[in-house]
């Protein structure tokens, strides 16, 4: 909003400053600073009008040191994260951008489902929120959008360099280029790491080639409803989501803002994406807004996040690696994500092989996910969260070593 304004003050009247607003660090920096101020100081008022709601959450005894302590702590808290994104990205960012527009959509889609589940818990006093296929449905829903918008939008471009041989290639910028819409993605750890999709079948014969673009969108609904899931589950511990989002946001960040400037992309060799370095903008929001939710998140939590924040957070680092195509790279990035699921998926799927097979349920974790195992072996959850943001930054660096290690 306020980029479209100074623009316009710029262009027609010269005014005096308005053309710092057409540098991406510049309006990075302040919607920073202005999501951390709106987390810090309006998460503070949502916490009070909360308790006078009585908008506690309900807490299962599972046995777990500390637990009912928290019994009536408020929730919803995502209401702060999502108020915190929105109002910076649509004060700093280019609200024109196709890529802006996905994240703006994709933060609301997710945080209404988020709502609507913590508002059946909350209000209709029924424990298990939203049907689990609600949810799901809502995800599809989501990927479908993000998916048919990144494989036929004209606005969703790679630039492709013109090698000497005739060949064109998305790095070692040599000679002319062009901007073309394309389904092609970065391998790590490889050299010649391009992959498009399309040709993903092209061994099996045209046939086969024809259809496996079409594979791609099933794929973004599979990134999205994983990442989301698994951010819901990490979210279990005062801090943990948030603080682990937060590293994994900055990381995104950054690769949005080399994948979109051609200076840095060319000293990289990495894929040049047109436009990509407003999705900087909305990182960086997002990481000041769940740092900023940490003020009142961390040990001892004056509010949780619940489904509004956590559904939210997962869905929005998906489609953040889906944009800049950096997809592949999810499993190392949200690492943290991708065990705590695997946690839960091997504990029911062994528990239900054992009943079955001896006639007794047996558990390879004390419990799952897998930081209630570290709390059932006697760690304090500011350790376990602690030690797992330790593990989440080891992550982030190792992503984005894969910038150079190929």
């Amino acid at each position: 909003m306020l980029y479209h304004l100074f623009t316009y003050l710029d262009r027609e009247f010269d005014f005096v400053g308005a053309g710092v607003f057409q540098y991406i660090s510049f309006r990075a920096g302040m919607a920073t600073l202005v999501s951390l101020l709106i987390a810090m100081i309006f998460g503070g008022k949502l916490i009070k009008v909360l308790q006078r709601k009585q908008v506690g959450e309900s807490i299962r005894d599972l046995g777990l040191e500390g637990q009912m302590e928290k019994k009536g702590t408020p929730t919803m808290g995502g209401l702060i994260i999502l108020l915190a994104i929105l109002v910076p990205v649509l004060l700093f960012a280019r609200l024109d951008n196709v890529y802006v527009q996905l994240m703006i959509v994709s933060t609301v889609w997710l945080g209404m489902i988020g709502f609507l589940d913590d508002y059946i818990k909350v209000f209709k006093k029924n424990k298990e929120g939203l049907a689990g296929r609600f949810k799901i449905l809502g995800q599809i829903g989501l990927g479908l959008i993000v998916g048919l918008t990144l494989y036929f939008n004209d606005d969703v471009v790679v630039r492709q360099y013109m090698l000497a041989d005739g060949t064109t290639s998305a790095v070692n910028a040599s000679g002319k280029y062009t901007d073309v819409h394309s389904m092609i993605t970065t391998i790590p750890f490889r050299k010649n790491n391009e992959l498009d999709y399309c040709n993903l079948f092209s061994f099996a014969g045209p046939l086969f080639a024809g259809w496996s673009c079409y594979l791609y969108i099933p794929f973004v609904i599979l990134v999205i409803t994983a990442v989301s899931n698994g951010a819901n589950i990490t979210d279990g511990i005062d801090g943990l989501a948030a603080g682990t989002s937060a590293i994994i946001g900055l990381t995104l960040a950054i690769f949005a803002w080399v994948s979109g400037n051609t200076i840095f992309a060319d000293y990289l060799d990495i894929m040049f994406i047109p436009n990509s370095g407003e999705l900087a903008i909305f990182s960086l929001a997002f990481v000041g807004a769940c740092v900023g939710f940490l003020w009142y998140n961390t040990y001892p939590a004056q509010v949780f996040m619940g489904d509004t924040g956590s559904l939210a957070i997962g869905g929005i680092i998906a489609v953040l690696a889906l944009i800049v195509r950096k997809e592949l790279l999810i499993p190392i990035l949200c690492g943290i994500f991708l065990v705590e699921n695997l946690s839960v998926m091997l504990q029911v799927s062994y528990f239900k092989y054992t009943k079955k097979k001896y006639g007794e349920g047996r558990r390879i974790f004390k419990m799952s996910p897998l930081h209630h195992h570290y709390q059932k072996q006697g760690y304090h959850e500011s350790k376990i969260v602690g030690r797992f943001w330790i593990v989440g930054i080891m992550l982030a660096i190792l992503t984005l070593a894969t910038l150079k290690l190929r």
